[in-house]
């Protein structure tokens, strides 16, 4: 399992500085990736984009851009992008977005999110490839084609729970990406369902990267009351909901990873056997207190790498 880090705004507001600071300080721990998420600050692919060239050898994903209010077209030239200014170093991790956002905020359809993220990328993969594109379909309309000279196309990650996503994934893209999804989940619904679904496509074994908030701290009670605090409106999202009642979890304070250096390995290895192939951590707490958790996160990638 590669260990990796979350960088930008899922850890605090940062700067251009701070963030290419963040990217930096992972790739010189020998971390194997660093993951964007997009919210309501950075954009997720100008971040990575900006701070990517200020480390040429790490990994650099999205976890993840929603695509409703991004036509394939747009995306994949964006995607291109960062593809050219990194040097081919981009994971694209996508997801159909949160339902009541997309509806809300961007005054956009959110219903049949698999059969539109079916058509969606049946039109997304073949742009990245630099392919000229001419569908009119159900929910898309694309005409068109991407070119950006010396990229090649990124790895398409999708961000799925639901079964229907889940077996979309394994079909058309190379693996999913999870947030707040708990190791019993991992290994009794996800891996399995999305491993189906490629084998029967006869596609290469997917990637299955899970993120989740990390801290290293002698007070795990203390700890999970500032997230159930901070993250509590994430449990009340439908589309986290259904996950943490698989997971048997009140709210996101039960799927993190918190405690002593003894106990943060033994909940990553509990991902590893559950299947996990990337794990990012997306430290939590203070200054002092992500530091702390960074450099036992990478001390741990160190060893398992000699190790394997």
């Amino acid at each position: 399992m590669r260990i990796g880090l979350a960088v930008g705004d899922l850890r605090g507001p940062v700067t251009a500085g701070e963030l290419a600071r963040q990217v930096r300080g992972a790739a010189e721990r020998g971390l194997s990736s660093v993951w964007a998420s997009q919210a309501f600050g950075w954009d997720a692919l100008t971040a990575l984009a900006v701070a990517g060239v200020q480390a040429p050898e790490i990994e650099l994903g999205t976890a993840v851009v929603p695509v409703p209010q991004r036509h394939p077209l747009v995306l994949a030239g964006q995607a291109l992008s960062v593809q050219a200014a990194t040097g081919n170093r981009l994971a694209l991790g996508i997801g159909a977005g949160i339902s009541t956002m997309v509806t809300n905020m961007y005054g956009l359809p959110a219903d049949r999110p698999a059969a539109r993220m079916r058509e969606y990328l049946s039109v997304l993969r073949p742009l990245l490839r630099g392919e000229a594109v001419s569908h009119q379909g159900e929910t898309l309309t694309a005409a068109g084609q991407v070119a950006v000279a010396g990229t090649t196309p990124p790895p398409v990650l999708l961000a799925a729970l639901a079964p229907m996503m889940l077996r979309l994934a394994g079909e058309l893209a190379d693996g999913t990406v999870t947030w707040m999804t708990g190791p019993r989940t991992l290994a009794d619904h996800i891996v399995p369902s999305i491993t189906k679904a490629a084998e029967g496509a006869s596609r290469p074994s997917p990637r299955v990267v899970a993120g989740l908030l990390v801290s290293v701290t002698n007070d795990e009670h203390g700890v999970r009351g500032r997230i159930a605090e901070q993250f509590g409106l994430a449990g009340q999202v439908p589309e986290y909901r259904a996950v943490l009642d698989r997971e048997r979890a009140a709210g996101p304070q039960d799927v993190v990873i918190v405690g002593d250096e003894t106990q943060v390995e033994r909940q990553l290895r509990r991902l590893h056997d559950a299947g996990v192939t990337d794990f990012f951590a997306a430290p939590f707490g203070s200054q002092e207190e992500q530091d702390r958790t960074i450099e036992v996160i990478a001390a741990l990638a160190r060893t398992k790498r000699h190790q394997s």
